[in-house]
């Protein structure tokens, strides 16, 4: 099956791809069911299941369920706006998608955390139903979120292994594991950005791959940037203080120092690195790299590399993400 380098890269919301990503997209997919129905639903219902509904809480999975309902997307999400919306559902217990109706989602009857039995396609299930005045169940879809901002249906999860293992490949170079893809260099001549670039162009232009990796670096560096500016304690019940910040000025004092200890290199990637898990604990916005756990290795790497290393150039950031999504893939 191949992966884009924009699913590996995907422009998201923290804390977790899984738990927090995941679900805000199965309600944005529910919306979609909801426009196609027939029927106009009163009330719509949630129901978390296996690792959603035990660490949900602790994941925004609630906050993104509701979310998802009310038309947001991770892509695009709107911190300020997310926080007016999820006001406006605590005091009328209704949501307002745009260009769908409003309906009523009373969260504290409406969204259910269900502590038994997983359902049996994943760990991470979820199930939405759209129900009429009198209760009674008019459309019902279940979701899985796999991992990595991916969601299925439970019938897309059932069918996707038939799926890779039956159709052909649509790219001229198809790969799957890491010696496929390192002898098909060997015969072709191409370096591993070039084959995953000419994948791309199977599905968008040059000017749309060049256009979605700078966004990609955009986001990256942008949420890195933030962590290293903000300190302060992270939301959650822990009081976790952010570190990144401390050590980012601890390092920027000693660099004009003639000392330098030789584990500085290090210091400055785990910065890096550090910045970007706390803005993505704190719910901020971060590219899923390729989850959110994992979103702090690459722009890391690429800091580093733009702010220390002499030869670094933004006009290599193309073959780096390539070479980066194909190796993750």
């Amino acid at each position: 099956m191949f992966l884009s380098v924009f699913d590996v890269f995907k422009v998201g919301v923290g804390p977790s791809s899984s738990h927090t990503m995941g679900p805000m997209v199965a309600g944005g997919r529910f919306l979609d069911l909801l426009a196609r129905s027939p029927f106009r639903a009163a009330r719509v219902r949630a129901r978390l299941y296996g690792s959603l509904a035990f660490t949900g809480k602790g994941h925004a999975t609630d906050r993104a369920t509701i979310l998802g309902l009310a038309g947001f997307l991770p892509e695009s999400y709107e911190a300020t706006r997310a926080e007016a919306v999820l006001a406006e559902n605590r005091q009328t217990g209704r949501l307002s998608p745009e260009g769908i109706y409003d309906f009523a989602f009373d969260p504290s009857a409406d969204l259910i955390f269900d502590f038994g039995p997983p359902l049996e396609g994943h760990a991470n299930g979820m199930v939405i139903e759209a129900l009429d005045p009198q209760g009674d169940v008019l459309a019902q879809e279940t979701y899985y979120s796999i991992g990595g901002g991916f969601v299925r249906t439970a019938a897309e999860l059932a069918a996707v292994d038939d799926l890779t293992l039956s159709e052909p490949s649509p790219v001229p170079y198809p790969f799957r594991t890491a010696a496929e893809m390192l002898e098909m260099a060997r015969t072709s001549g191409q370096s591993i950005a070039r084959m995953k670039r000419m994948n791309e162009r199977r599905f968008r232009t040059d000017a749309q791959i060049d256009a979605g990796l700078a966004r990609i670096w955009e986001v990256m560096n942008g949420c890195l940037t933030r962590g290293l500016e903000t300190d302060g304690i992270l939301p959650g019940g822990l009081k976790v203080r952010r570190r990144a910040k401390a050590i980012h000025d601890s390092l920027m004092a000693e660099r004009g120092a003639n000392f330098s200890a030789p584990h500085v290199i290090n210091d400055w990637v785990s910065a890096y690195a550090m910045a970007v898990n706390e803005e993505n604990a704190a719910g901020g916005q971060v590219v899923t790299a390729p989850t959110n756990g994992a979103a702090g290795v690459v722009p890391a790497v690429i800091r580093y590399w733009l702010d220390h290393v002499p030869s670094a150039s933004v006009k290599q950031l193309d073959e780096f993400l390539l070479t980066a999504a194909a190796v993750g893939g």
